[in-house]
C-alpha cells in the first residue's frame, strides 16, 4: 500500500479497493466506479491505463469512499448519481437510489395505448426516475410527479432542469391528495413496500430514507392507500400501475380487486419476480 503522501498507479489502488471490499465481484465493480470518479475518468479508462500514477490527494479521496463504502453507504450516494432508463439522474439521501427493477414499470407504462397528449401521474416520484424516464420517451404526455417529501422534490425538479425535460410538473402532496381534478389516464406508483421489521432495512437499506422505504400493514398500507383513491381520479379504462416487493403480487392483487379494478394482473422483473401489478378503472 503507498504511503499518504506517494502517488500510486491505478492497478494497486484497485487491488486495495477490492481487498478493503471483501474481494467479490460486486467489490471489483464498486471500486472501478470509485476510482473513476475520483479521477474524472471512465472504467475503460482505468483498464487501458493500469500504470498510471495518482496523486496523493486523489489517493485520500478514493481512500474516504471505499471506507464510506465498507460501512454500507450506496454507490451511488457516493458518486451523486445513478442512471435509469438510459438517464443520467442526481441522487441523495433525501431520496431512494432507483433500481432496475423499476424500470418494468416504465416499460409497462410505455406500452399502454395511451393518447398523445395523455395525463399521466408518477405519486411518491422520489429523484423523479419514473416520472422523467416517461417524459424523455412520451414528451407529449402531461405528467405531473409529486411527493410528500420537499427535499425530494427538490432532487426530482434539479433532474429535470439538467435533463432538460421541462414538461413535467412537481407538486408536493400525500399520494392522491397532491393530484388536481379531471380525470387521469394513468397513474403509477413506486410506494414503500416493506414491513417494519424487514432484514434488509439492517443492510445497505439503512442509509436510504426510511420514510420511502417502510409501510405499515406489513408493507401493504400504502399500496391499499393507492388502490383504494386512484379509483376517484381514474378516467373509465384507465390504468395503475404499482410497484410492490417480490412476495406481494398476491397480496396486491387482492387490493386491487377488493378496491373494484377490472384485468388485474402482476408482471414480473427481469429476476423472474413479481414485481408490478395493476388495474384498468371500470
Amino acid at each position: 500500500m503507498a504511503g499518504p503522501a506517494e502517488a500510486a498507479p491505478v492497478a494497486a489502488l484497485l487491488r486495495e479497493g477490492r481487498q478493503q471490499l471483501g474481494n467479490s465481484d460486486s467489490a471489483d465493480l464498486d471500486a472501478r466506479l470509485l476510482l473513476a470518479h475520483v479521477l474524472g475518468r471512465t472504467r475503460t479508462w482505468l483498464h487501458a491505463w493500469p500504470e498510471a500514477l495518482v496523486a496523493p490527494e486523489q489517493i485520500a479521496a478514493f481512500r474516504a469512499l471505499i471506507a464510506a463504502r465498507r460501512e454500507g453507504r450506496p454507490v451511488a450516494y457516493l458518486l451523486g448519481e445513478r442512471e435509469f432508463h438510459g438517464l443520467r439522474l442526481k441522487v441523495d439521501e433525501a431520496v431512494l437510489v432507483p433500481r432496475p427493477d423499476t424500470e418494468v414499470l416504465v416499460e409497462l407504462a410505455l406500452g399502454l395505448d395511451l393518447p398523445a397528449d395523455a395525463r399521466v401521474a408518477d405519486l411518491g416520484t422520489g429523484s423523479g426516475a419514473i416520472a422523467l424516464a416517461l417524459a424523455a420517451e412520451r414528451p407529449g404526455w402531461r405528467i405531473l410527479a409529486t411527493d410528500r417529501s420537499a427535499a425530494a422534490l427538490a432532487v426530482a425538479q434539479q433532474n429535470a432542469r439538467e435533463l432538460g425535460l421541462t414538461g413535467v410538473v412537481f407538486r408536493q402532496g400525500d399520494w392522491c391528495a397532491a393530484l388536481d381534478g379531471g380525470a387521469w389516464d394513468l397513474i403509477v406508483s413506486n410506494p414503500p413496500y416493506l414491513a417494519e421489521d424487514d432484514p434488509h432495512l439492517a443492510g445497505d437499506l439503512r442509509f436510504e430514507p426510511r420514510q420511502a422505504l417502510v409501510a405499515a400493514e406489513a408493507g401493504l398500507a400504502d399500496l391499499r392507500t393507492l388502490a383504494q383513491q386512484a379509483r376517484t381520479h381514474l378516467r373509465r379504462g384507465a390504468s395503475l400501475l404499482l410497484e410492490h416487493g417480490w412476495q406481494q403480487g398476491a397480496a396486491v392483487r387482492e387490493l386491487l380487486m377488493e378496491a373494484g379494478y377490472l384485468a388485474v394482473s402482476t408482471h414480473r422483473d427481469l429476476a423472474g419476480h413479481e414485481r408490478v401489478s395493476g388495474g384498468i378503472q371500470p
